[in-house]
């Protein structure tokens, strides 16, 4: 099963991918691409992946896009030695509509406050016209680079951001309850609280954990999928922004986290 994986180390679609990997103990070769160098938007990538994006997996010559679809590709193809797929139809379809809600809520927001704690001094040291032209040459985030600029994204749109996390965390304590955790679904965790991590693991490296600190079946989750075999191997270092960023740790160190 010769797999190679196109992807950065601190994007958080690509870790959902690296995490399926590692748990169905699958080996693959890894690409790691800058992508504030702008590797994603090389022809060579482009000719495997035209939204200039990560993740992009090759299996066998088999090239699949999109984390979500890679990692329900993963289980489809790697069942064993664990699925995280429920076999029951009803099940399958309660898990994709949390991963849809997750691809619309959480994976969406948590990009604001990682452009503006992260990534904005990097584009603040660029021309303006450097700028521009790094953000038109994005195929699918184009229009969020230049609403974001050169001096972040307003106030008003962390807040929003923030806000739909919180309504993402409301939706793990219902979710939780419903099932009787520790998982989304119960005992056994699923695609869904896969496709979730990685957003939960970026609001942490953020220094913005304390917004569960109400909520404690979030917390249990964590907990839970910190403690799982595959993430350690997921978050290898430089996997956290706190690990390549020394401003946002020195920022963090000072209690600053907006």
């Amino acid at each position: 099963m010769p797999i190679t994986l196109y992807n950065a180390p601190q994007s958080t679609c690509s870790q959902r991918v690296r995490f399926v990997l590692n748990a169905k103990q699958i080996p693959f070769d890894e690409v790691k691409l800058d992508l504030l160098a702008g590797d994603q938007l090389k022809p060579d990538y482009l000719k495997l992946n035209p939204n200039g994006v990560v993740p992009t997996l090759d299996h066998d010559g088999a090239v699949v896009i999109d984390s979500s679809v890679i990692i329900e590709y993963l289980d489809e193809v790697a069942p064993e030695p664990e699925s995280f797929t429920p076999r029951d139809p009803a099940k399958r379809a309660e898990m994709r509509a949390h991963m849809r809600f997750i691809d619309e809520m959480p994976a969406g927001a948590v990009r604001v406050p990682t452009f503006n704690l992260a990534f904005l001094p990097r584009f603040q040291a660029m021309s303006t016209e450097e700028f521009r032209a790094f953000a038109e040459s994005k195929p699918l985030r184009k229009e969020f680079m230049l609403r974001m600029g050169q001096k972040g994204f307003p106030q008003k749109d962390m807040d929003e951001a923030l806000d739909r996390m919180r309504r993402t965390y409301e939706r793990m304590e219902e979710a939780t309850a419903r099932s009787g955790g520790p998982w989304l679904m119960g005992k056994s965790p699923t695609l869904a609280d896969i496709s979730l991590m990685p957003a939960i693991v970026r609001m942490d490296d953020l220094g913005l954990s304390d917004m569960w600190k109400d909520k404690p079946a979030v917390a249990r989750w964590y907990e839970a999928i910190r403690a799982q075999p595959a993430f350690k191997p997921t978050y290898y270092f430089g996997s956290l922004l706190t690990e390549r960023f020394p401003h946002l740790k020195e920022r963090l160190a000072k209690g600053v986290a907006q």
